[in-house]
């Protein structure tokens, strides 16, 4: 494996990370490597890649580390997490930026508070897909470069499942968790680099930690109305899982819904469902909150800082509400005004009445068929005159897709890859990548039936 290695976050203070090389496993086998973003990044592969995707091999030039952080799992302080099964090999840099390489499921680590540090085919699998349909769909994301079966087993509920590594990429693996981690400990120095390092890297604009507070609030809005747009359910939006450079990171219970639902919830440890689809956007800004409450250790003036960074977090919600103003607005075929949010939130509560596909529905649009899944609804005919005479019908197959990883088939595919079939996964993620096309295999495109349906997913481990 031959790239152009600069890892700069290894040569931030110490505490920041700990030097940790991935454990190797018994017999690598390639499940998928995505050359297309490997040429991208100016990486070339021999026919050994799987050696250096499943960590047997350290890349000439890569600086394997384990990242420090902390983070609110469900509303709860966990003052350390840390990368408990995953190895960041290093930083590629090129003319598309700084790309951090990490393998998941890469063994233990000084970070594992007694897990194995491993995954199976399931999260693994899961993670190659969908990140690479929401990559495929326009919305920021990590992406992946590679999955590699490991020859060993790892033990879950279950029972023993195949065990596999993830390769992603990303612009960064910077979480409001990893600022917490050294906000909750007083290490200033390591927290005032860290700012200076995630402005340079992701904000490089911005002068001060306020602006970087207003650039990560503006970006961590403008993904969730993306997902809101997509009927995407991150799952589990811990703090350790919410990126300051407004990327989806940490694909675990996660899901796009079939039937429209408000306040849906796929992950089986939500029980209260503060993740559930409408939550969201609350979920976000209480996020930026706590990476507010973080910076304010670096503040001079530390009442003057509260004031104004609850002012910049509480501007969450008119951001928000403008991003998705503008995809739902894009999705109707409108421009956004206040004549397309009523025709957005009347399709919606129409669509929730009629439990309709979230997906088809807006599909429909694009060949006026909506009428099949809210038709029976008695505002229907007036909210259909209304739209007719606004929207612009040309571009509704660009911006509604046609196919997302729907739960049932990600599932099939599981099972399948488990018995050691790779047919659908490849299939499936050769079709997802051009969402908005028509798939030629209808199966990926239909909805679930009632039998089909995917009540709830689970974490990534």
């Amino acid at each position: 494996m031959q790239a152009t290695w600069d890892n700069s976050y290894a040569r931030l203070p110490d505490q920041v990370f700990v030097r940790h090389e991935p454990v190797p496993v018994a017999s690598p086998t390639g499940l998928a490597l995505n050359s297309s973003l490997a040429e991208e990044l100016g990486i070339t592969f021999g026919t050994d890649w799987a050696e250096f995707m499943a960590g047997n091999q350290v890349p000439n030039g890569a600086d394997p580390i384990t990242q420090a952080y902390a983070g609110h799992q469900f509303g709860h302080w966990n003052p350390q997490l840390g990368d408990g099964r995953a190895v960041l090999l290093g930083e590629v840099s090129g003319n598309f930026g700084r790309v951090d390489i990490q393998l998941k499921g890469a063994g233990r680590t000084p970070w594992s508070r007694g897990g194995d540090g491993r995954a199976w085919y399931g999260p693994i699998l899961r993670e190659y897909v969908i990140s690479e349909s929401m990559h495929a769909l326009g919305i920021p994301t990590t992406r992946a470069l590679a999955a590699v079966a490991t020859g060993e087993s790892v033990l879950r509920e279950p029972g023993a499942l195949p065990g596999a590594v993830i390769c992603r990429t990303a612009s960064s693996h910077i979480r409001v968790g990893t600022f917490q981690y050294f906000a909750s400990r007083k290490d200033l120095t390591a927290l005032a680099a860290l700012l200076d390092y995630s402005i340079a890297r992701h904000y490089p604009q911005a002068k001060s930690a306020e602006e970087f507070l207003v650039a990560a609030v503006n970006l961590q809005a403008r993904l969730i109305a993306k997902w809101m747009g997509v009927g995407f359910i991150h799952g589990v939006m811990n703090t350790d899982n919410s990126h300051v450079g407004g990327i989806t990171i940490d694909y675990g219970p996660c899901a796009f819904m079939d039937n429209f639902l408000p306040t849906k919830v796929f992950s089986s440890i939500d029980r209260q469902g503060r993740y559930g689809y409408s939550n969201q956007p609350n979920i976000a800004a209480w996020n930026m909150a706590q990476l507010a409450t973080a910076l304010l250790p670096l503040a001079d003036d530390q009442n003057a800082a509260i004031t104004r960074y609850t002012e910049i977090v509480q501007s969450f919600s008119d951001i928000f509400e403008t991003e998705y103003a503008k995809v739902f607005s894009a999705k109707l075929g409108l421009g956004p005004c206040t004549e397309s949010t009523v025709l957005t939130e009347q399709l919606l509560k129409m669509m929730a009445h009629a439990g309709a596909d979230f997906t088809q529905s807006f599909r429909a649009l694009g060949t006026d068929d909506i009428g099949y899944y809210v038709g029976d609804h008695t505002g229907f005919d007036l909210w259909h005159d209304a739209w007719m005479q606004s929207a612009d019908h040309d571009k509704l197959n660009s911006i509604n897709p046609a196919i997302i990883p729907r739960n049932h088939i990600v599932e099939a595919m599981i099972a399948e890859a488990v018995a050691g079939n790779m047919q659908l996964f490849h299939a499936l993620n050769d079709t997802l990548k051009t969402p908005f096309v028509t798939p030629q295999n209808p199966d990926f495109s239909m909805a679930p039936t009632d039998n089909e349906l995917v009540h709830q997913t689970f974490c990534g481990t």
